[in-house]
């Protein structure tokens, strides 16, 4: 799987939670701040790739109406770092304690769309809380539907 088929994946995952959330005339301020740290972490993550500073906290929570103008921006950033950082190189940052490590840009990219996946896991369980029929977002669904 190239790097270019899980940011499509990941991307088309998000995007599906996201139109829920544009629907959604409930407030769910769980599942906010959830996919808020989803979109944070993205961000935070394209940025140490980069060697920038990223503008949102790990927990700053966001609008859902702001959702998916944060994502677009967030996929650019990601492609674009991917455009000047080969996958094999190694990448110093610190994490939001100070503390430095160092990593691989693929390693940084699996860490980066596990956990998407594992807190999208986490909205869609609270959207079946709230009501709603939650998005189908298995990679292997939306595959077999060619829809990356």
């Amino acid at each position: 799987m190239s790097e270019e088929e899980i940011i499509k994946y990941t991307e088309l995952a998000d995007q599906r939670i996201i139109e829920i959330f544009k629907l959604a005339e409930v407030e769910m301020p769980d599942a906010e701040r959830l996919f808020s740290h989803v979109l944070n972490a993205q961000h935070i993550w394209a940025h140490r790739i980069s060697g920038q500073k990223p503008t949102y906290g790990v927990w700053d929570i966001h609008p859902k109406e702001k959702f998916e103008s944060l994502s677009l921006e967030n996929f650019q950033l990601i492609k674009e770092a991917l455009n000047h950082h080969p996958l094999d190189q190694r990448i110093l940052y610190s994490n939001s304690k100070g503390d430095q490590y160092e990593n691989r840009v693929d390693e940084i990219l699996i860490h980066l769309f596990n956990h998407s996946t594992y807190h999208r896991g986490q909205v869609v369980t609270l959207l079946k809380k709230a009501g709603f029929t939650p998005p189908v977002t298995d990679y292997i669904i939306l595959k077999r539907e060619h829809l990356f």
